[in-house]
């Protein structure tokens, strides 16, 4: 399949290092407004995995500044979209209409009005859509997925999703809340998949936090009610701007035993409640790799990613969209609605 990378920081560069690794896709083309990144100079840009000062060579591809010129390419069978977050939706739209399958990085866009419309072009163009929700395709979130389906642990108990880093600095857009939906969209909108993946739909959530984003600062912690499971918290967000270091993790406890990662250095583990202690598989794999395989096999067989499908990634985005609406409230229950 014949791809073309729209937008060349941090996720772009991150996706394309994936591409290389994919021997059924084939990068055709590259676009971005700047002039430098088009031909091969990504040294300007960071992010919360820590790739810097990365070169790649773009002699091989057709370079766009404008996105329609690579629309129009007819050597281009799907766009993989890497943009600010604002400009998600009205792309995505944009090649759909043009007939290309879509690889759309999260979050799917800024609300639900906007992730029913784009749900509503993927059907109307016959394309394939799907959203990059990386954390279905990680192996330490996989093992979780597998466990707590399978039913091991019994009831849950608690479980509760955490992510932190210093604030992204990739542009003036994401300090402004109407473009990049502030952390909870940048950072947690993954952890809220994960939660409605394990879960469901919560019947109701409430939100306590504090935002100041010209200040580098959106926290939150959300609390989900569910009647299958008696604590899912959901917590995190941008730790001003500067050295603060990226995080991840998890601890699930369920009437078996408890189940926990953390990226800082904990690998996942099961820990019994009869004592026994079980480190679950957590092979060395490249997740935005394995999802990109995964959406060039269904682009390339006109078949549905049930593994990713798009209105999951749209809930993820209406229920983001509550918990952000919910601090406002102070901890108040509101009743989530989908």
């Amino acid at each position: 399949m014949r791809i073309g990378v729209v937008g060349l920081g941090f996720m772009g560069s991150t996706h394309l290092q994936g591409l290389a690794k994919v021997s059924q896709a084939q990068v055709v083309a590259v676009a971005d407004k700047s002039e430098a990144r088009l031909s091969g100079d990504l040294s300007d840009i960071a992010g919360t995995l820590g790739i810097q000062g990365l070169k790649m060579d773009f002699s091989g591809y057709r370079k766009y500044t404008e996105f329609e010129d690579m629309l129009a390419d007819k050597e281009v069978d799907a766009v993989d979209i890497c943009v600010p977050t604002f400009l998600h939706a009205p792309m995505a739209t944009k090649a759909l209409a043009a007939g290309k399958h879509v690889l759309l990085e999260k979050p799917m866009a800024l609300d639900g009005a906007a992730c029913d419309a784009l749900l509503g072009a993927a059907e109307k163009s016959g394309r394939i859509l799907m959203v990059a929700q990386v954390l279905r395709f990680l192996p330490q979130y996989q093992c979780l997925v597998d466990l707590v389906k399978s039913g091991r642990l019994g009831r849950i108990r608690s479980a509760i999703f955490r992510r932190r880093t210093a604030v992204p600095t990739w542009g003036a857009w994401e300090f402004d809340r109407s473009k990049s939906g502030g952390g909870v969209f940048d950072l947690l909108v993954h952890d809220v998949d994960m939660a409605l993946l394990l879960f469901g739909a919560p019947g109701a959530l409430s939100s306590t936090g504090y935002e100041n984003l010209t200040g580098g600062v959106d926290m939150i912690t959300s609390e989900f009610y569910y009647e299958n499971a008696d604590s899912v918290t959901i917590t995190g967000g941008w730790h001003h701007e500067g050295a603060y270091p990226f995080s991840m993790e998890y601890t699930v406890v369920g009437d078996e035993g408890v189940v926990e990662f953390s990226s800082a250095g904990r690998p996942p583990a099961v820990y019994w409640k009869d004592g026994r202690h079980e480190e679950l598989p957590s092979p060395a794999v490249d997740g935005y790799q394995a999802e990109i395989e995964y959406f060039v096999e269904c682009a390339s067989a006109g078949v549905t990613p049930e593994r990713c499908l798009p209105v999951d990634s749209a809930a993820a985005v209406k229920v983001a969209k509550q918990m952000v609406d919910a601090r406002e409230k102070r901890g108040e229950r509101i009743a989530c609605q989908l």
